[in-house]
């Protein structure tokens, strides 16, 4: 399994409508594209929020090659979509992870 993670701290006066905005159009959209099995949407709770609240998308994909085929054929207007609609209101990383093990009690 494939992680790909999207970090975002946006400024905390446009955090309400941007989480909205998340839920409700950019990751279904993304999970739309049909490369990725399900997102997970989170806060990050030991940051310090004074100059904006961070959070971490992850979604889940079976294989590189199913990401790179998603990152050619549609994030760059996804990204784009995002850039537009919160331009200097946010900064973001991503980052790619690769499943090892997963180990339950």
């Amino acid at each position: 399994m494939i992680f790909y993670n999207v970090t975002i701290k946006i400024l905390s006066d446009a955090a309400n409508d941007w989480e909205k905005w998340m839920k409700t159009s950019h990751i279904p959209d993304v999970l739309a594209t049909g490369f990725f099995k399900w997102a997970r949407f989170s806060r990050l709770l030991s940051l310090d929020t004074e100059d904006g609240i961070t959070y971490s998308i992850q979604y889940s994909c079976n294989s590189m090659k199913e990401l790179h085929n998603y990152q050619a054929k549609f994030s760059q207007k996804l990204q784009q979509e995002h850039s537009e609609k919160f331009k200097d209101k946010f900064v973001a990383f991503r980052s790619v992870m690769e499943e090892i093990a997963l180990i339950e009690p």
